[in-house]
């Protein structure tokens, strides 16, 4: 199964949804997984966006990359600034998302952050798994 990694800064909120997603379109065909430069905890706003669409992340956990074993065969970071890419990607893709942690406001607010940073993860997951199950991508 192809392998794909999730980076971000503190993995708790982008990568985690890109996560989350991926399990959820495509499991079966792909191993999902996600980690920080630096591991934090995950976002409650995060999961609560997730579940709107009917995607629970609320047991995954904030990782940091020391933590996974490489290779992977697609690493992609969701981050606005430059995250590192470990070495060992067969395809290193980068999708530059706004932290939706730093979203200020009311609750309702930051919320709305958080929803718009998810629809663009979705459709770029989707994009993905599209893009990997065609034949000319093996």
């Amino acid at each position: 199964m192809t392998r794909v990694v999730f980076l971000c800064g503190h993995n708790a909120a982008r990568s985690q949804m890109a996560e989350g997603f991926l399990w959820a379109m495509a499991g079966d065909r792909f191993i999902a997984e996600s980690a920080g430069t630096v591991a934090s905890a995950l976002h409650p706003l995060a999961v609560r966006a997730m579940r709107e669409v009917g995607v629970d992340i609320s047991r995954q956990r904030s990782k940091s990359i020391d933590e996974l074993v490489g290779p992977f065969d697609v690493c992609v970071t969701v981050c606005d600034a430059n995250c590192p890419i470990p070495p060992g990607a067969t395809l290193q893709l980068r999708w530059k998302f706004a932290d939706p942690a730093l979203a200020r406001g009311t609750e309702d607010e930051r919320l709305a952050a958080f929803r718009i940073v998810r629809d663009g993860i979705e459709q770029r997951v989707r994009a993905l798994v599209a893009t990997l199950a065609s034949p000319s991508a093996t």
